[in-house]
């Protein structure tokens, strides 16, 4: 047996093992992503007047009331959550919430670093599913597999 064939024979289960557990990945990165959105929209419907408050005095949203802008923020973070979570139209979820984090870092005044961090990591991690997919554990897959073969 050659050096590439014994190469070869341990680097095949290798890429293997890593490629079955890229489901598990692809599933953690839409679960990580869809936590952190919901908490926020969650934050947003437990106290409606403080929302309405920030969206008045220190969020900064272009072209929309701030009242608009707290509706459709607050039924952003609790629905495309759900989408991005069960995988069902992921790549449309991931591309909402991509926007709605940059119009987010956007509109706030002043960030501190960790803040920027923060919606940097979820904006790659947003972009993971977008142009990689919600991968095989998502109703976009079984949808796929079934009318696309």
């Amino acid at each position: 047996m050659s050096a590439v064939d014994k190469a070869s024979n341990i680097i095949k289960p290798i890429i293997h093992g890593l490629e079955s557990l890229s489901a598990v990945a692809d599933l953690g990165i839409r679960l990580w992503v869809a936590w952190v959105f919901w908490k926020s929209g969650q934050t947003k419907i437990a106290n409606w007047d403080s929302t309405l408050f920030l969206f008045e005095d220190y969020y900064s949203v272009p072209v929309l009331s701030p009242e608009a802008a707290a509706y459709l923020g607050t039924a952003v973070e609790l629905s495309m959550p759900v989408l991005l979570a069960v995988g069902l139209a992921a790549r449309f979820g991931a591309v909402v919430l991509l926007l709605f984090n940059i119009v987010a870092v956007l509109s706030l005044p002043e960030l501190r670093a960790v803040d920027v961090q923060n919606h940097t990591l979820w904006g790659l991690m947003l972009l993971v599913t977008l142009f990689h997919g919600p991968g095989k554990w998502s109703i976009d897959h079984l949808v796929r597999q079934r009318f696309w073969g």
